[in-house]
């Protein structure tokens, strides 16, 4: 999954938990198989290299991924995009002693290639299709989200009652802690070191992802350029410092924490009252909203 991934669980035998500890990676492993862009022998890599050509046969966790993929597109108005891979592949945001942007006519061409509704999918074979050649699958804004879900499943099914599966700034937890209180979660403060946090939540049975400008990200003459790009434009959406959404699937907590920093403070705002989402919202110039429904789990706001 191209990030650090941590699992802790509750059970009364050390043995018992890491059996299942180790099936949940084995889970998380299998996955990343079939979802990583970089892996030449993924389903999504499959995929890409098939565009324009072929209908490719995938499994059934590929093809429940894309399609989730296409729905967080439809309900987003196109905010988030999982054909974003042949804009964000022109950003490097490893490189940040001499960070470069990408030329604004190269942007301007692979914008072009840039439209879930080209996912072509086939329900009767679960095979997929991307209807013009160079387009690209990029995963990155879903798979994580997706892959908690499942983890948290290969978890129960190994009967853990508790536990909780962070996949970078996609958070799974279930059940409750020895002590039967919540699980505390914290925000991530945009502005201040890794430990720093703005608030910390009281979870069970819920998924938290934040999306952030301050993960992958360089500066050019003052300016912060980070990887979540708006696909209308092929540059970095510039509403937020971060988007941290709450909700029972992490799946949706994903693909629209992204959708809304793209969509912006207005229509983000707009989405996150149209779902119903539990929102917590760092503008560009550090104020927070918080909606209400998500005021009742803070037991620590710092702002």
């Amino acid at each position: 999954m191209d990030t650090i991934i941590t699992i802790t669980v509750v059970s009364p035998s050390e043995k018992e938990a890491e059996t299942a500890i180790d099936g949940a990676f084995s889970e998380l492993e299998r996955l990343d198989k079939l979802f990583s862009p970089f892996s030449f022998n993924s389903e999504i890599s499959k995929i890409n290299r098939s565009a324009g050509r072929d209908f490719v046969k995938v499994s059934v966790d590929t093809y429940n991924l894309v399609n989730a993929a296409i729905l967080a597109a439809q309900v987003s108005d196109c905010a988030f995009e999982p054909t974003i891979g042949p804009v964000s592949t022109l950003w490097d945001f490893v490189n940040k002693v001499k960070p470069q942007l990408p030329a604004p006519n190269k942007i301007k061409e692979r914008l072009a290639l840039v439209n879930y509704r080209d996912i072509i999918v086939d329900d009767h074979d679960m095979s997929i299709k991307l209807r013009t050649k160079g387009m690209i699958i990029d995963p990155g804004g879903i798979a994580k989200g997706f892959a908690a879900d499942k983890a948290v499943e290969t978890l129960k099914a190994y009967g853990i009652k508790a536990g909780i599966v962070a996949c970078a700034g996609d958070i799974k937890v279930f059940g409750k802690k020895p002590d039967n209180n919540n699980w505390l979660v914290g925000i991530r403060s945009p502005r201040g070191s890794p430990d720093d946090t703005t608030a910390v939540l009281s979870l069970t049975d819920m998924a938290l992802s934040t999306s952030g400008d301050y993960e992958r990200y360089f500066i050019i003459d003052g300016i912060r350029y980070h990887h979540i790009l708006d696909p209308k434009t092929g540059y970095c959406a510039n509403g937020f410092q971060s988007v941290t959404i709450v909700n029972a699937q992490g799946v949706i907590t994903d693909s629209l924490s992204t959708a809304v920093f793209i969509l912006g403070p207005k229509k983000g705002l707009e989405l996150v009252n149209k779902m119903g989402l539990m929102a917590y919202l760092v503008y560009a110039d550090g104020s927070i909203y918080i909606t209400e429904n998500l005021k009742k789990l803070i037991i620590k706001n710092d702002k």
